[in-house]
């Protein structure tokens, strides 16, 4: 099992910038995919970004394509999503997910930070 805390959520005008960090409790870490969601009370939660194990290979919805990263670092149980030229849209409850070896859907998740872009 994983715990997941995320953190670094806030208020920000748009075209600013915020980095959010999910922190990783438990055992064989290399061995999740990780991933940000997002969610706002009239939509679906969102993928926003993935990585694979390696932290090699990330994946991102078109809306944050080139203006979101996702990272991670193996050796201190660290995932990041880095947030560039932030819009109003991208308003929303963002959640850090992780994925186990060998199964298709996100099993473990943090409590969600909140990010809300206005001027």
């Amino acid at each position: 099992q994983v715990q997941l805390r995320e953190s670094g959520g806030g208020l920000v005008q748009p075209g600013g910038s915020l980095r959010l960090s999910c922190r990783a409790a438990g055992r064989s870490f290399a061995m999740y995919t990780f991933a940000w969601f997002r969610q706002t009370p009239d939509k679906e939660r969102e993928l926003v970004a993935s990585i694979d194990r390696s932290g090699r290979t990330a994946d991102y919805a078109d809306s944050v394509k080139g203006r979101f990263t996702i990272s991670r670092d193996n050796a201190e149980n660290w995932i990041w999503l880095q947030m560039n030229s932030l819009e109003p849209e991208d308003t929303a409850v963002y959640f850090c997910a992780a994925r186990s070896y060998g199964e298709a859907d996100y099993d473990y998740w943090g409590q969600g930070t909140q990010v809300t872009v206005a001027s």
